[in-house]
């Protein structure tokens, strides 16, 4: 991947939206980042920035409802004005006026969030909780979704690459962040006013690609590789070359064990391809959770349709949409494409003289190394479009067949080599700043999981890519983040040496920041997946936070939060935040989850009583106590709340070596 992409463009008297390359015309242009697109959602109550490209020295003008703002574009084309606030409201209308009129429809005002983090945030609402009574549902005209194609670049970009703002609508939204969609219904519903969510996530990813590379510059952990990344920016082939070398050879490898795949044809004389043997399912759809549940590996989709006379004489071009991850793509036996990189949208070229009158057949082999696996995006990316245009698009979406073929943990494993996504600021170059300087509210941000290996440096980490978002937006945004759920094995012991509460306690400490809240997820994880199906709690106490702190709703905004501790005698007593409405247990028996130890180290289960906002903690195992802990373990058994049924976050009261220290 190249370190220049441009999805940029409105250009010339129509709106583009498309995914390639466009290099300036000589004549006279004007041009608006897609951010700026039919459906749009601007926030509410602050200055409002609007910016392009235009030809040099010539006036810009923008007009909105009763107002008219200009400027002139500089000698690089680049011009930016600005809008005065404006209170919720819409549908209107936004002119931009240069060497031609450009329009832009339906856009609303209010509440504008921005979802980013790693596959927790990414986890659409199609793969989560009750997806068979959610997505019908999903019908609110004043909830406008935008997502980020996720893509890395070495030096910061521009364009953002996206096709555009989208209405709530059940095929819109299954696709969608669960976590990011959640949470803006919920406000929507709390602050009746338009609702405008940018998703910009990518799945395995560690804060630090996330992070500005000027302020890693100023972290020594990773200034060494930000130095390397600015030097090697004329030849950004080397970012990938070590990675996309050792997935090739994968494929190769993996090629040669699946059965229907043979020396990189496919094999129709094998009974491999009896299709009308195949079962169905409906595609767009991730086979997860249309007929594959739990598969990850290799399996086969195919669909025949049936085309009018003319097709054969001249190209076409094949549009799938995302797959989740890798494919294959034949063509009446003849390969047309293949894309190995994650979530990409599939657009093939179809060689003249391949297709014919009647029927057609399409094949795909996926890959799907963890996640939904298969064809998922919305129905109106799945389409084959003739070159003549008299002739109609063909659809795609409906039935097609499927056959599973090889199983994950069946095949060798996947590369070594580190993902050009993990690198450090390349995704904050092509996915964050693109979207600078839109004017938002804030950010709701899940992400950890990459990091948990080196936890105590992402107490530094995480508060740095915070301040480092916020000094770029120029502006202190809310930055509403969750705490990693439980996961893994039940607790056995008092206190485990894992490394996912320290992770936890990283994220804690970033509550010093203003403006800032957590939402405690520690409840509703599942042991032998890291990514909870739940997420629409998780949505929606993001939302307190963000209710609470941003729109000054009088609700208690989280669980109960480690603020103090007191030695008395042979017990300790902990008070919390966000408890003044007393403390409750989540199944009324006596707390669990609590060990103390004395000044040795070694911790004991403790008994523990609840006192009104207040947890006395003891053990006849420890007569001198000195430190307590509470669900210190990647998955402890706790059931600590407060009065509004919100968990507990796990915390120790002591400062004593942790296992991450050190690790970089």
């Amino acid at each position: 991947m190249t370190s220049r992409l441009s999805f940029y463009c409105i250009a010339i008297s129509f709106i583009l939206f498309f995914s390639g390359c466009q290099t300036h015309p000589k004549a006279e242009f004007i041009e608006l980042p897609i951010l700026f697109s039919d459906h749009m959602v601007l926030q509410q109550n602050g200055v409002i920035p609007i910016w392009g490209k235009a030809t040099p020295n010539k006036q810009v003008i923008a007009t909105f409802k009763n107002q008219r703002s200009s400027t002139i574009a500089q000698e690089d084309s680049t011009w930016r004005l600005y809008l005065a606030p404006e209170p919720a409201g819409g549908p209107y209308k936004l002119s931009i006026i240069g060497t031609d009129t450009l329009t832009i429809d339906d856009v609303l005002v209010g509440e504008v969030w921005i979802g980013s983090g790693q596959s927790n945030m990414q986890w659409s609402v199609q793969q989560s909780k009750d997806a068979e009574s959610e997505i019908p549902l999903a019908n609110y005209p004043n909830i406008r979704l935008f997502s980020v194609d996720r893509t890395y670049s070495t030096v910061p970009e521009d364009n953002i690459p996206s096709n555009g703002w989208k209405l709530t609508t059940p095929s819109n939204t299954a696709s969608f962040s669960a976590v990011a969609y959640y949470f803006g219904r919920t406000l929507h519903d709390s602050l009746d006013v338009p609702i405008g969510l940018i998703h910009s996530s990518w799945g395995g990813t560690p804060a630090e690609a996330w992070t500005s590379g000027q302020t890693l510059l100023d972290l020594p952990d990773f200034k060494e590789a930000v130095v390397k990344l600015q030097e090697n920016t004329r030849s950004p082939g080397s970012l990938t070359q070590s990675f996309d070398n050792e997935l090739d050879q994968w494929y190769q490898e993996i090629a040669s064990m699946d059965p229907g795949f043979t020396g990189g044809n496919l094999d129709f004389s094998n009974s491999f391809f009896t299709y009308s043997e195949w079962p169905t399912m409906t595609i767009p759809g991730q086979w997860e959770q249309n007929g594959l549940p739990g598969f990850d590996g290799l399996a086969w989709l195919t669909t025949r349709i049936d085309l009018p006379d003319g097709w054969q004489a001249q190209g076409a071009t094949l549009s799938l949409g995302p797959v989740d991850d890798a494919d294959i793509t034949w063509i009446n036996g003849v390969e047309v494409g293949r894309t190995s990189r994650y979530n990409a949208r599939r657009t093939y070229t179809v060689p003249a003289q391949l297709l014919k009158t009647g029927q057609n057949r399409i094949t795909l082999r996926v890959l799907d190394t963890g996640g939904g696996g298969g064809i998922y995006g919305a129905p109106e990316e799945l389409f084959i479009e003739s070159e003549n245009s008299t002739l109609d698009p063909v659809t795609l979406q409906g039935n097609w067949r499927y056959k599973r073929s090889t199983a994950l943990n069946n095949l060798p494993s996947p590369p070594r080599a580190q993902s050009p996504a993990h690198t450090p600021s390349v995704l904050y170059n092509a996915m964050i700043h693109p979207l600078i300087p839109y004017k938002v509210k804030g950010i709701i941000w899940y992400q950890g999981e990459s990091n948990a290996s080196r936890a105590f440096q992402y107490r530094t980490l995480f508060s740095s890519l915070i301040n480092d978002w916020r000094t770029k937006w120029n502006d202190n945004i809310a930055f509403h983040f969750v705490q990693l759920a439980n996961f893994q094995e039940l607790q056995n012991n008092p206190v485990e040496e894992e490394t996912w509460p320290e992770l936890r306690e990283a994220q804690t400490l970033a509550l010093t920041l203003p403006n800032t809240g957590m939402a405690v997820t520690i409840d509703i994880g599942e042991a032998d997946d890291i990514h909870p199906r739940n997420k629409q709690d998780v949505g929606y106490r993001l939302a307190l936070n963000a209710l609470h702190k941003n729109y000054e709703a009088p609700i208690v905004p989280a669980g109960p939060l480690y603020q103090s501790m007191e030695i008395d005698g042979d017990s300790i007593k902990i008070t919390f935040d966000n408890a003044e409405n007393g403390l409750i247990t989540s199944d009324e028996k006596k707390p669990t989850g609590f060990a103390i130890a004395a000044e040795d180290q070694i911790f004991h289960w403790a008994q523990a009583l609840i006192r009104e906002n207040t947890v006395i903690v003891f053990s006849r195992r420890v007569s001198s106590p000195a430190a307590v802990r509470y669900g210190w373990a990647n998955n402890p058994i706790v059931n600590l709340q407060n009065a509004e049924r919100l968990p507990a976050s796990p915390f120790r009261t002591d400062e004593w070596p942790g296992i991450t220290e050190g690790n970089k």
